[in-house]
């Protein structure tokens, strides 16, 4: 199968967008992310920075854009690694000065290592320097050094910048919309992930490992083209999926009790997030079922809210109402519903908030509030919504059947026209369906388990 990409020309267009909302007298610099060392001589997976990505498509570390609006011999700049062929043996490929032209756009392309000879005579006389500072301190003082030599051929009549903007404000407001190019990726990454997630449902089985059913995961997101995770998978039993971001993933799956898995791949750099929780047996106990079908419910509700001209936080507060009254009429809460609501007598069982942004990254940018209202959505926001509820083990006043039970359900959500798209609905969540998946998949092992062997 051959794999869904962006066009060269949306990484032109994006930024051309952005030098548009830079002023001609200005100079954008923007850093790829850094290769980080895991263990002695071993580093982490390299993966470029999102916002480094979304601008220049360039996958290569030690990389350096810079955008200067106006200039007569070409506004793209990359600064990257040279080609060099005894190290491309040990270590893979490299663009080098061409392909960053060839391959990738740029108007311009020099050695990373003429850096700081080069970019100081760019900043030299302009206005405004558009930078994120703080986003990766070791190269903070690197250009706070390109400034300072400006600064001192002042008596030869050069002038410094004046001013430091914010550019991932303005590069993340513009990654809020996703494009119809980004919207296919993100699909993929959906579809991928849905099939691992009924993968790990088929598969699950009281004395297997959780570690087991997260290979099972990785698996299938490699099988269907996705090289990562967009984040560590949680595979949580019992217990453990109260731990809101368990990751350890070590221990066995027991008869009776839940799974908690929260998993997504990345495709191209766009993140899935889902999160379902099941019985390890294939069958939820009361207790299970009566927190299970109000969280879904929860869910349904918050999903409701989400199309254009609602607020943000209209789901958070749908799915807030409806766990509040189902936790009065399951005797976990006692009250008025309204004014448990406003003191958030919920919390001990739901202390996180209904979704978040998705896009290239999982936990994605784009700010919540503007001029210090809730955002209202937009046709091409993406987001999740994903309602829990959490009764820690021996929590007091809560009756033993309901300790250690942990549930969330997660789905990925865009705002479209006229109301929204949930791009993961492929996955089972009602009890009844996921139930008969399981117990289809069980009969057709336990089937294979009788069959004649060969020979």
């Amino acid at each position: 199968m051959i794999g869904l990409t962006l066009e060269r020309k949306e990484f032109a267009r994006r930024r051309k967008s952005l030098m548009r909302q830079m002023d001609e007298n200005s100079v954008a610099i923007l850093f790829t992310a850094p290769v980080r060392m895991r263990n002695r001589d071993v580093e982490y997976a390299f993966r470029p920075d999102s916002d480094f990505y979304y601008l220049t498509g360039f996958p290569e570390p030690e990389a350096v854009m810079v955008l200067v609006p106006g200039r007569p011999e070409g506004e793209y700049l990359l600064f990257v690694r040279e080609r060099d062929l005894a190290k491309e043996v040990w270590n893979g490929r490299r663009a080098g000065l061409e392909g960053a032209c060839a391959d990738y756009g740029a108007d311009d392309a020099f050695p990373i290592g003429d850096i700081d000879d080069i970019v100081p005579g760019l900043i030299e006389n302009r206005d405004r320097v558009f930078y994120a500072m703080g986003v990766y301190p070791e190269v903070d003082q690197q250009v706070m050094g390109w400034v300072s030599r400006v600064r001192s051929r002042a008596r030869a009549g050069v002038s410094v910048p004046g001013e430091f903007v914010a550019l991932d404000q303005l590069v993340h407001e513009m990654r809020l919309i996703k494009s119809a190019g980004e919207l296919r990726l993100m699909r993929r990454a959906a579809e991928v992930t849905a099939a691992a997630h009924l993968r790990a449902m088929q598969v699950a089985r009281p004395g297997m490992t959780e570690y087991q059913v997260e290979a099972e995961l990785v698996h299938a997101f490699m099988s269907g083209g996705c090289r990562a995770s967009a984040y560590a998978p949680i595979v949580g039993s019992g217990e453990n999926g109260v731990i809101l971001h368990y990751t350890e993933n070590r221990d066995p799956l027991r008869d009776g009790d839940l799974l908690l898995i929260d998993a997504g791949a990345e495709y191209e750099y766009y993140a899935a997030d889902i999160t379902r929780t099941f019985p390890v047996n294939g069958r939820f106990t009361s207790p299970q079922r009566g927190l299970y079908e109000l969280v879904l419910e929860a869910q349904e509700a918050a999903i409701a809210k989400v199309r254009p001209g609602n607020h943000w936080n209209e789901p958070h507060e749908a799915a807030v109402a409806v766990i509040t009254r189902g936790l009065v009429d399951l005797g976990l809460l006692k009250g008025r519903v309204p004014r448990l609501v406003k003191e958030e007598a919920y919390k001990p069982f739901y202390m996180h908030r209904t979704g978040h942004w998705l896009g290239m990254d999982v936990h994605d940018v784009g700010d919540y509030k503007v001029d210090g209202e809730w955002r209202v959505l937009e046709p091409g926001m993406t987001m999740t919504v994903e309602p829990g509820l959490y009764v820690a083990p021996g929590a007091r006043g809560v009756p033993r059947r309901w300790w250690g039970i942990g549930i969330r359900i997660e789905d990925d959500v865009l705002v479209t026209r006229d109301g929204c798209e949930v791009l993961t609905r492929a996955v089972p969540k009602t009890v009844a369906d996921i139930e008969a998946v399981m117990a289809s998949a069980g009969a057709v092992a336990s089937e294979r388990k009788h069959l004649p062997r060969e020979g």
